[in-house]
């Protein structure tokens, strides 16, 4: 008995692992004008999981009437953690999108994830207050990275680091994805090229370029450093399962349509 109260205890007294959490993430979605985002909406609706909106949500101004009016994955509304776009900000101060998901004004704030801390930041550097070395979105991303105590990191946001597609890579973003390394993040989400790319890790950190959430597809004329997968012609949303230790990618494309990606990576 008394080696049976003791297992007893000690099973209680032992961490129970988070379960694994599953996010589903796209940027780039939708507009009156375009159908690809119902289709990348029925993707969504049966997938259940966090869902990360990585900007541009609604075009072309992200206006409350195209909130209301134009965007079909408002359905998930209550599991979306979004990012701002820069059409967001055709609307003053990226007003409609703030009051829709109830966002802080600057834009960018973390959450817990299962086992992983997800950290979500603002690329539109002048009304966030910038992006530099020493900006406040800078230092209070280190300062959030230092409080937490998950092994895992990921961040998403939606002007792209490195990208091989029309914008190509964004270098405003340079001192956050810095501040990313060296706290050990280990993965990177963006949008606004209007297509799919997976990277190899470039200073430890794995990111994608997911900007295939149907509101229409950019070519891809040439290609960057380190990256490993492309595709241009494909809507779909990438789906991440994140593990207390390790994390799988898979892209889901919308029916039809053939391309995939898949894979998986342990935390540094």
């Amino acid at each position: 008995m008394i080696l049976a109260a003791v297992t007893t205890a000690l099973a209680l007294l032992t961490p129970v692992a988070p379960a694994p959490a599953t996010l589903v993430a796209a940027g780039d979605i939708a507009s009156c004008r375009s159908s690809g985002d119902e289709r990348t909406a029925a993707v969504v609706a049966r997938t259940p999981g966090t869902v990360a909106v990585l900007g541009d949500i609604v075009y072309e101004r992200g206006t409350a009437a195209e909130f209301r009016d134009c965007y079909s994955w408002r359905r998930f509304r209550g599991r979306t953690r979004a990012a701002l776009g820069n059409h967001e900000y055709g609307t003053a101060g990226a007003r409609p999108a703030k009051a829709y998901f109830k966002l802080p004004d600057r834009g960018y704030y973390s959450y817990e994830l299962g086992a992983w801390h997800v950290v979500v930041l603002n690329s539109n550097c002048s009304p966030a207050g910038g992006c530099a070395d020493g900006s406040p979105q800078q230092r209070w991303l280190a300062a959030d990275l230092a409080r937490s105590q998950a092994r895992c990191t990921l961040a998403y946001w939606h002007h792209p680091r490195y990208s091989s597609g029309l914008h190509g890579s964004d270098e405003t973003m340079a001192a956050l994805w810095r501040t990313l390394a060296r706290a050990g993040a280990d993965v990177v989400l963006a949008g606004h090229d209007h297509h799919y790319e997976r990277f190899a890790p470039i200073d430890g950190i794995r990111s994608f370029v997911v900007g295939t959430g149907g509101r229409s597809n950019y070519p891809v004329l040439w290609r960057v450093r380190r990256s490993q997968v492309v595709n241009d012609t494909t809507f779909g949303v990438l789906k991440l399962t994140l593990r207390a230790d390790t994390y799988d990618w898979r892209f889901l494309p919308v029916a039809g349509s053939t391309f995939r990606d898949s894979g998986s990576g342990r935390c540094r």
